[in-house]
């Protein structure tokens, strides 16, 4: 039997240069599903997005699957994609051993926590302020470089990693301090400045895009302070789910964020295409 992609739809190009269009799995010409590529307005065209993979019931642990997204990498690589991701829900067991299987690692993955009405405190001799335009200037400009390398780190090409950098931070600080919904702080312990946050409130959710604790203040419990933080200034905006990204090997983090009670929401794995 032959597992192939057929079109559904032409090429759709989106006015902020994405590409995406979608596509049965078919055997023998019999349709079995369905898969949805796109292209990551973040990345131009250097990065694609298996964004939907489903495969009917009865036709499903015969290897359709692991066909359609083997062909979809040969799609994506005539669009000019470097790389590939998927992101795949937690409790999706075997979808994550599917991509394993084909040569995807662990990108990061997106956790949350279903916070109270009790609104924490901050451990003895810790308080925190609000950015001003000088702290943001400076932050901003060490925030895009951190972000930027991490990309790098994880096999984006500079220049794209640069883009998404800076990309982000024009969409989601388009106005900086003054940003609606956007709470951005500093953390000081006993009068020194320790650490940043970011928190952004969102329609139902906040969510935390920035936490970091200065170089010579780690170890030291700063992280977990900044964390419950975020969860204060959440709860007093009347959120009640917090929501954050952390990207795999950043071992304390993680465990910093499962001791606190956040659950992974969602898997993103990606494999370079040579």
């Amino acid at each position: 039997m032959t597992t192939t992609l057929r079109p559904v739809e032409p090429l759709q190009q989106q006015p902020d240069g994405t590409r995406s269009r979608r596509y049965q799995v078919c055997v023998n010409s019999r349709p079995v599903g369905e898969i949805h590529l796109a292209t990551s307005p973040s990345f131009d065209d250097s990065m694609a997005t298996i964004s939907e993979l489903w495969i009917a019931e009865p036709d499903r642990r015969r290897g359709r699957a692991t066909v359609a997204a083997l062909a979809a990498e040969e799609v994506v690589r005539g669009w000019g994609c470097t790389q590939i991701v998927a992101v795949v829900p937690a409790s999706a067991d075997l979808a994550l051993r599917l991509f394993g299987t084909l040569g995807y690692t662990l990108r990061n993955r997106r956790m949350e926590k279903h916070l109270g009405t009790v609104v924490p405190e901050l451990p003895p001799g810790s308080t925190a302020r609000p950015m001003t335009e000088t702290d943001f200037t400076a932050w901003q400009e060490h925030e895009r470089e951190r972000y930027a390398r991490t990309w790098m780190e994880r096999g984006v090409p500079e220049p794209a990693a640069r883009a998404k950098a800076r990309g982000d931070h024009e969409r989601l600080l388009p106005h900086g301090l003054a940003t609606d919904g956007v709470r951005l702080s500093v953390l000081e312990h006993e009068g020194a400045r320790v650490g940043v946050l970011w928190l952004a409130l969102q329609d139902d959710k906040a969510f935390v895009f920035g936490v970091e604790t200065g170089a010579a203040h780690r170890g030291r419990g700063h992280g977990r302070t900044l964390m419950l933080l975020a969860e204060r200034q959440a709860v007093e905006a009347g959120r009640r789910i917090l929501g954050l990204n952390v990207f795999a090997g950043n071992t304390p983090a993680e465990r910093l964020y499962e001791s606190l009670g956040y659950e992974t929401t969602s898997h993103s794995l990606a494999k370079t295409l040579l």
